[in-house]
């Protein structure tokens, strides 16, 4: 009701079919799309979609970017790109750039800045997702660093917000409340950018009447995604996952992330990914390895803002998943091993 006050459109998808059918229908096809660092939409495989309808794709995140031109797969939540080196970075650049760059990461951000600059000004649709969406304005709250989001949120004529329902919160202050928790963890005094977004650019500047896409966009669109949310947010084990603030500081500090990155993973990966996994994007068999990785040792639990009790939270997915007959072959022999030897190996 607060987004379509504001004159935006409002849209709400169960799963991943209703969410493609809703975006195509906006997006159509031929369009120049740029992106913001979304998590959410990879649950429904935004970009490949979008390019099977005919739309050219950039994101704009400098790690997604790097990720995407890799044809490659995101291997942190905020630093997607972490596991490539400058030397590796350089490389692709040059190739793009058709002209050699040096391994220097002030050269390469800058190639990067210069290379998508225009894409943002000529863009038809920017695509976002949502730190959080306050239920009494309808405002969608942006946090980030490089100052892409709101390229990609002001320049084209059409915004669309792609997010999880659990990022709703009651009211505009809670949404400032979030920005001191995830400045924090996320390991910032401060966030650089911090945009608030509360419908199409408008402006009353002639005879005081209000014409909606004045500098901004002309049109404003938030879906709404579920994916098994409701469902999770039933469970008392279960619910604070939906929670998560995704600043990453979990992953810090997890025994087995530094070693496995984002390989130990689908779409969400370390401790906290195993459930997101498991009950919202991917499903108990992919999820199983994950669970029986996770050393329960406890690090996340202590570095976490919200205060996610995530080895309960797995130990508890281990017994569903064994019920329902998801153990990975590595623990079932090892199982057998102990039980006819008495060790493990």
């Amino acid at each position: 009701k607060s987004i379509k006050t504001m004159h935006g459109n409002f849209h709400f998808a169960k799963d991943k079919d209703e969410a493609l059918k809703i975006l195509k229908g906006i997006t159509g096809t031929g369009k120049t799309i740029v992106k913001g660092k979304s998590i959410t939409s990879e649950e429904i495989d935004m970009n490949e979609n979008l390019e099977q309808w005919g739309n050219t794709v950039y994101e704009t995140d400098l790690g997604e970017f790097i990720v995407q031109s890799l044809h490659s797969r995101p291997m942190h939540i905020l630093a997607p790109a972490v596991n490539i080196p400058k030397e590796k970075v350089a490389e692709l650049f040059s190739k793009i750039a058709n002209r050699d760059l040096p391994p220097d990461p002030e050269k390469l951000t800058e190639f990067a800045r210069e290379y998508l600059r225009d894409k943002f000004v000529n863009a038809d649709i920017g695509i976002s997702g949502a730190n959080a969406i306050t239920a009494d304005t309808g405002s969608v709250f942006l946090f980030e660093n490089e100052g892409n989001i709101r390229f990609a949120t002001n320049a084209p004529d059409v915004h669309i917000v792609f997010s999880g329902i659990e990022k709703i919160l009651p009211t505009l202050s809670d949404g400032f409340r979030l920005l001191e928790v995830v400045s924090r963890y996320a390991g910032y005094l401060a966030m650089t950018y911090v945009s608030i977004v509360s419908g199409p650019s408008k402006t009353g500047d002639i005879e005081k009447t209000i014409v909606y896409g004045a500098h901004g966009p002309r049109e404003f669109h938030v879906i709404l995604y579920d994916s098994g949310r409701s469902e999770v947010a039933k469970d008392p084990v279960l619910s604070p996952i939906l929670i998560c603030v995704r600043c990453g500081a979990c992953m810090y500090e997890c025994a087995v992330y530094p070693i496995t990155t984002g390989y130990w993973g689908y779409k969400y990966m370390g401790g906290i990914g195993i459930p997101w996994t498991a009950y919202i994007s991917g499903g108990f068999e992919k999820a199983a390895p994950m669970a029986f990785t996770c050393t329960l040792c406890g690090r996340c639990v202590s570095y976490c803002p919200m205060e996610i009790d995530t080895p309960e939270i797995v130990l508890r997915l281990r017994e569903t998943l064994n019920e329902k007959g998801y153990i990975p072959p590595f623990i079932k022999s090892m199982v057998e091993t102990v039980m006819r030897d008495g060790v493990p190996y």
